[in-house]
């Protein structure tokens, strides 16, 4: 198992109390486990003495402004690849069925590419099979690291970790393509309703689930979770 992956899906959700108290635990793991790089290590710290120090209320302020209600910062990853497309369905069924053959049940109201629950999933996985899986999306990760950095958001270095683990450079030609889509507004409340009016689509049982969390990891440092699971591994 890699619990730094697990430990990434922590930062990349909802923050909550429970997240807050598992800080000192995240940087044993991303510091000890060696799956990162020094560099890509030390540059995470400001984020988790942001999740120490602040008021939670502040936290969760700042994540839903950032991941949900920008569209070009959306941490399902296939809708910066597909977007509306018909393509789009089926992309998200091959990844669904590649957690059930993997033992990993989604039993979360998140789409099957939302980042936390794939890191959540790769966590599990053989390390050589997680890195093929991320290079395939690191691209994405290396814009959304670009677009949080312009914004000067500590979670740029997440992203960053991600993009660089899996050997993707932010000079190279298919990141600087999704660059090329214009930054929403998260301000622009009338573009945020009009996200909203879009077809909501479900894959997991639960619609009332929730963000996902990495419950696992949580429940390793005898954290109390209050929220359901996102995924199950069997």
């Amino acid at each position: 198992m890699t619990a730094t992956f697990k430990a990434l899906s922590v930062l990349l959700s909802y923050p909550t109390d429970d997240h807050k108290a598992a800080v000192g635990e995240i940087r044993k793991i991303i510091a000890s486990e060696g799956i990162l790089s020094s560099g890509a290590v030390a540059s995470i710290q400001p984020l988790l003495d942001d999740m120490e120090a602040l008021d939670l209320y502040e936290l969760q302020e700042s994540f839903v402004l950032l991941f949900d209600r920008s569209r070009t910062l959306s941490l399902n990853l296939f809708e910066h690849v597909h977007g509306e497309s018909r393509d789009r369905g089926p992309a998200m069924v091959d990844l669904l069925e590649t957690y059930r053959d993997g033992g990993f049940d989604l039993v979360s109201s998140e789409l099957p590419d939302h980042l936390p629950i794939l890191l959540e999933f790769l966590s599990n996985r053989p390390i050589d099979e997680a890195k093929e899986m991320l290079e395939d999306a690191g691209h994405i990760m290396a814009a959304l690291a670009e677009r949080l950095h312009r914004r000067t958001s500590d979670y740029a270095a997440v992203l960053a970790a991600l993009a660089e683990f899996a050997g993707v450079e932010a000079s190279s030609e298919m990141v600087k393509e999704l660059l090329t889509v214009k930054d929403d507004d998260p301000e622009d409340l009338e573009a945020l309703d009009d996200v909203w009016k879009e077809a909501e689509v479900t894959f997991g049982p639960d619609p009332n689930a929730g963000c996902p969390v990495s419950r696992d990891l949580l429940a390793s440092m005898d954290i109390p979770v209050s929220q359901p699971a996102a995924a199950s591994n069997e």
